[in-house]
């Protein structure tokens, strides 16, 4: 089948995409601002992108037009296909139609927490060798697409409730048939098409509906809502949540945090209040430890068992834009999270509060997804903040097409902050954000940049402005990190697909050092640790290194290596490495093409343990 998708290179649409091209079928799409990761990840794919809409996107002569929710009936490429007669559809119906009809559909519902569960299931039941198929609303870190079409008889499909197309005002997760769920809770969100939580239960309640009288729901039992609607399913139900969590009555799965650390934390899972296992996880946060537990549960209800989840859980490596580390500059720690409802703007801050208790933290937020922008949650914004030790809040996204009685006022949240004894300031634009940050930030203060959006590069100028920061390389990297190894005489055959595995240092805009990161299951490689020759002997190598190995960490590494020669070789023990015998390294790591290359051979094998040494959880200062 040829099919034509208008707005391709959004996240849901540019993953339809993907999985209709690897299911033989003809694609093709539009969109406008084409960017990556999505535009090369399509381009990779074969998948031709126009930049642009216009009428004579169509002549190549589709079958179909996919429309994104996107696009109103006057778009031009809509009304052109109606003129030519080509039947329009949506994503949410080509998935179904295609896709699920003859599969085992795995929904990951609620108001928060969608994307990560959804990875999270994914990663769990790969590990377990069921190889299912998934679609993710976000791009995970262990596939770096969020789909793939699997042999298995799984499909896991984040089950998102907003509206359909202009055609189809039904929730998109009424297309997914669902078998079994997960409900992670469900709250008042997306004020620009439901009117009030009776509206968003009603939503959840059809879902519910069509679990089959053999399917499964698990639900999270600390939301009353998703509770109350649980209790009409025809399905069996099981219950979970966290120890503190004050459910009605006992879960049927439940979580208890036992240590936690900057690089994650370590938990028991029971069933039917029966140790099933002792988890390590590198995500942060009570929300995270929820999905998690969801995530666990609905797992091994697939046949997933339970060594495979312990290892595979030590092994998932999150959600871009969900509590992403950026970069570090001067011993500042700059995250990346997509929260942007002030329930997930609490739960972000208290985990990070906890792991990040020696510095200041600070809440850096945009208002800008359609309910953020609404007075809907003026309130609930400023107790939001409390575990925050300062507050900055941008300009809110455009409200011109919101009523005025009807805008988040931006000021009075910042009054109300500073009530409530918060230091908070607002800024008319990022430039003046970045100006106020790095005048104030200090060694050990950690950064969090909450938005739905791009917020205008902040993480990155922040970043920048601190000056000498080490961070993941990105795309725009790749010919000043080329240019790095050739001037140290560094040979990298194809960087351009390694690219993800190297962290760089910035100065300014050139880049000055990089250090890669090679793993391999729950050991890793630190390799190509480079300086240029002018910023020698300032301890850099020691900063890329402690970045390599917090890097390992945060991915649930157990074992680490390096190969010392003389300008290293201090470097590594510095941090704890201890000299082992070649012939002692791990099998993987030894058959690499890495370490075949000829100046490793001849270098000092290093190995540090990554074993993780949870502390006790600590009380805010």
């Amino acid at each position: 089948m040829k099919l034509h998708l208008i707005g391709i290179c959004g996240t849901g649409m540019g993953s339809i995409a993907g999985l209709l091209q690897l299911a033989g079928h003809e694609v093709a799409g539009s969109d406008s601002g084409v960017y990556p990761p999505m535009s090369t990840q399509l381009s990779d794919l074969g998948v031709v992108v126009w930049e642009g809409y216009r009428a004579e996107n169509l002549d190549w002569g589709p079958d179909k037009v996919v429309v994104g929710n996107v696009c109103r009936s006057d778009h031009v490429e809509v009304l052109a296909a109606q003129e030519r007669g080509i039947p329009l559809t949506s994503f949410p119906e080509v998935l179904e139609e295609l896709f699920l009809a003859d599969r085992h559909p795995v929904v990951v519902a609620g108001t928060h927490g969608k994307t990560t569960c959804t990875a999270l299931l994914s990663w769990l039941l790969c590990s377990a060798g069921q190889d299912p198929s998934f679609l993710v609303g976000g791009i995970p870190n262990n596939f770096e697409r969020g789909f793939w079409l699997g042999k298995g008889e799984h499909f896991v499909v984040e089950g998102d409730e907003y509206d359909t197309a202009f055609f189809d005002k039904e929730p998109k997760f009424l297309h997914y048939r669902p078998r079994t769920v997960l409900l992670t809770g469900v709250e008042f969100d997306h004020a620009d098409i439901f009117e009030d939580l009776d509206a968003v239960r009603a939503a959840f309640a059809k879902l519910i509906s069509l679990i089959p009288s053999d399917g499964r729901l698990l639900v999270w039992s600390g939301s009353q809502v998703a509770m109350d609607l649980a209790s009409q399913a025809a399905c069996p139900v099981e219950t979970y949540a966290l120890e503190g969590d004050s459910p009605s009555e006992a879960p049927s799965w439940q979580a208890r945090l036992l240590a936690t650390t900057q690089h994650g934390s370590e938990v028991e899972i029971l069933r039917e209040g029966s140790g099933v296992a002792v988890l390590w996880t590198t995500m942060l946060g009570d929300h995270n430890l929820r999905n998690l537990l969801g995530c666990f549960a609905v797992a091994a209800s697939l046949g997933a068992t339970t060594p495979a989840l312990v290892k595979g859980t030590s092994l998932f490596q999150g959600v871009k834009r969900r509590q992403q580390v950026r970069g570090v500059a001067m011993g500042v720690t700059v995250i990346d999270d997509f929260a942007h409802h002030p329930t997930a703007v609490r739960e972000t801050l208290a985990g990070l509060r906890r792991a990040y208790d020696r510095g200041r933290l600070y809440a850096v937020y945009e208002p800008r997804s359609a309910t953020s922008r609404r007075a809907v949650f003026q309130h609930e914004y400023a107790s939001a903040f409390s575990s925050a030790d300062e507050v900055v809040l941008g300009r809110p996204h455009d409200q011109s097409a919101i009523p005025r009685e009807e805008r988040l006022d931006a000021e009075s949240l910042v009054a109300e902050l500073r009530h409530r004894g918060l230091e908070a300031h607002l800024f008319p634009d990022t430039a003046k954000i970045v100006a106020h940050l790095a005048a104030r930030v200090r060694p050990g203060d950690c950064v969090t940049i909450m938005s739905s959006g791009s917020f205008d590069g902040l993480h990155r100028a922040l970043l920048e402005r601190i000056g000498d920061a080490v961070m993941p390389a990105e795309p725009d990297d790749l010919l000043g990190l080329i240019r790095l190894l050739e001037e140290v005489e560094l040979e990298v055959p194809d960087l351009a697909d390694h690219l993800h595995e190297y962290i760089v240092l910035r100065s300014g805009r050139k880049i000055a050092g990089c250090i890669g990161v090679e793993l391999h299951g729950q050991v890793a490689l630190l390799k190509d640790l480079a300086l240029l020759p002018e910023r020698r002997g300032e301890g850099l190598s020691w900063l890329l290194a402690e970045a390599g190995v917090r890097a390992a960490a945060r991915r649930g590494v157990k074992a680490l290596y390096m190969f010392g020669v003389p300008e290293t070789l201090k470097t590594g023990q510095m941090l704890g490495f201890a000299v082992v015998e070649c012939t002692d390294m791990d099998e993987d790591v030894r058959r690499s093409r890495t370490v075949s290359r000829a100046w490793y051979s001849k270098g000092t094998c290093l190995r540090l343990d990554l074993e993780p040494t949870p502390e006790p959880r600590r009380r805010r200062r």
